[in-house]
């Protein structure tokens, strides 16, 4: 299956094509945005097949959001909900293991005055 259809069936959308846009666009930015990410912080050009659970989860993730877009938290009825600043917060420590450890970098210096 093709992420659309992944995230399709995840949503409980069947046999319906009225979503299909909005969803090829949230993807593609999803995925944009994670291969900045990656080319920003790994030597990564493009995103790994393993990595494609990540651009399902936070495409439904900001398909659910719709509408709700520039909001931090919402409470309607009782019912309040709570939105991550940085999708990718959550992800961090499995996109870290594609961060080459530099051993230059992490020496630290002392300084004594």
């Amino acid at each position: 299956m093709d992420t659309l259809n992944n995230v399709k069936t995840l949503l409980g959308i069947e046999e319906d094509d009225l979503q299909d846009r909005p969803l090829t666009i949230i993807i593609s930015n999803v995925r944009a945005h994670l291969t900045l990410w990656l080319k920003k912080h790994t030597d990564l050009k493009e995103i790994p097949e393993e990595l494609n659970f990540i651009v399902e989860e936070l495409a439904i993730a900001r398909f659910q959001r719709i509408g709700s877009e520039a909001m931090k938290s919402e409470s309607v009825e009782g019912h309040s909900v709570t939105y991550n600043e940085d999708d990718f917060a959550p992800y961090l420590s499995i996109l870290s293991a594609y961060i080459p450890y530099d051993e230059e970098k992490k020496r630290g210096k002392v300084c004594f005055y």
